[in-house]
């Protein structure tokens, strides 16, 4: 039951929409524009860095507030497998930010909010996964790219600091932390899906920090 209220509590906090809410306080609706994704990258391209900067931050803040608000509630009821409660959050975070039910399920690919998981995570991975991602933007300024590869190092991480004894949890708990690393790798992928097909192809749209953007 735990584990429910959990990814409700994360799903509700998915649901603040902050590219949307960007897009609409221009007179917009970021899911017309663009990649027609309500996430960072299409608000920093159709709307410009400060609104990519903002939907960044408020998307990332929301996951740790899930997290924040879990931890309170069952911190001291159940502190041998926390760390799966936080996650069960943080998921329910990015379900809700990738489908808000009154968005008839079209919302963003949850990578901010992945950042916010990451940041209530554990910072070793958090820091791993971030320079990993800088590397693979500056190289090849495809946020799609990092964005997957982030999710290589948060399930690596996971199962690496699992098995070390970093959690404290038991492994019971730990295979199910496991599985639910697995299906939000699976989910990242899913969202990516077009994404890895104009990789393949060579025509993936990239991004450029200095206002330039290049779209094949």
């Amino acid at each position: 039951m735990e584990r429910v209220v959990c990814l409700l509590i994360g799903y509700l906090f998915g649901l603040i929409q902050t590219s949307y809410i960007c897009g609409r306080l221009h007179g917009i609706d970021i899911r017309e524009y663009g990649s027609g994704n309500a996430g960072t990258t299409n608000a920093l391209r159709t709307l410009g860095k400060k609104a990519g900067l903002i939907t960044l931050l408020g998307d990332a803040f929301k996951c740790v507030l899930a997290v924040v608000a879990v931890s309170l509630i069952y911190g001291n009821i159940h502190p041998e497998y926390i760390q799966l409660l936080r996650l069960y959050a943080a998921a329910g975070t990015i379900l809700g930010h990738n489908f808000p039910v009154y968005l008839k399920f079209r919302g963003g690919k949850g990578i901010a909010a992945t950042a916010g998981l990451l940041l209530s995570y554990d910072l070793r991975v958090a820091v791993t996964a971030l320079i990993v991602f800088i590397v693979v933007f500056l190289v090849t300024h495809y946020v799609s790219l990092g964005s997957m590869l982030v999710y290589v190092v948060f399930l690596a991480g996971t199962v690496i600091l699992g098995q070390l004894g970093e959690f404290h949890m038991e492994q019971r708990f730990l295979w199910e932390m496991y599985a639910l690393a697995i299906f939000l790798t699976a989910l990242a992928v899913f969202r990516h899906r077009t994404n890895i097909v104009r990789l393949v192809h060579g025509n993936e749209n990239k991004t450029f920090l200095g206002g330039k953007k290049q779209e094949k």
